[in-house]
């Protein structure tokens, strides 16, 4: 997946992050070779890291949805929360079974964030950009 300024929200920390995901996810798709072992000792390192990158990532957003009154956060918030509930089902069967289909895994990375930048993301864009100088004094601290 290559970054489009489509994605862009024209708030630097949150365009960085989304480009971060991006990386991430491509990182995965390039582990996921069909080669069980190695895709499974690659998730094993991998999935804190991503979990960890996603929980900044929506906190990032939501602060600044909460700070410039955003009136789509509870909406944005319970999505983000969803997410994040699926990828640690993710990593708990993972743990349990010691598999994972990495590729499947992968896929189901790259359309929920694609879709919920495209989509969902783009609701708070024109939103931030009106209240830019907030943000920014936000981004300052």
């Amino acid at each position: 997946m290559k970054w489009s300024e489509d994605f862009a929200c024209g708030i630097k920390i949150v365009d960085e992050q989304h480009k971060g995901l991006l990386d991430l996810i491509n990182d995965m798709f390039n582990h996921a070779n069909g080669d069980e072992e190695s895709e499974q000792e690659y998730f094993k390192q991998v999935v804190e890291k991503a979990v960890d990158y996603v929980r900044v990532h929506f906190a990032t957003e939501e602060k600044i949805m909460k700070q410039t009154q955003f009136v789509g956060y509870e909406e944005h918030k319970k999505a983000h929360e969803s997410f994040i509930l699926e990828v640690l089902d993710n990593a708990r069967a993972f743990q349990k079974d010691k598999k994972i289909n990495l590729t499947e895994f992968t896929g189901f990375l790259k359309e929920w964030v694609l879709t919920h930048v495209a989509i969902m993301d783009k609701q708070y864009f024109s939103h931030f950009r009106k209240n830019i100088s907030l943000v920014k004094a936000m981004a300052a601290r």
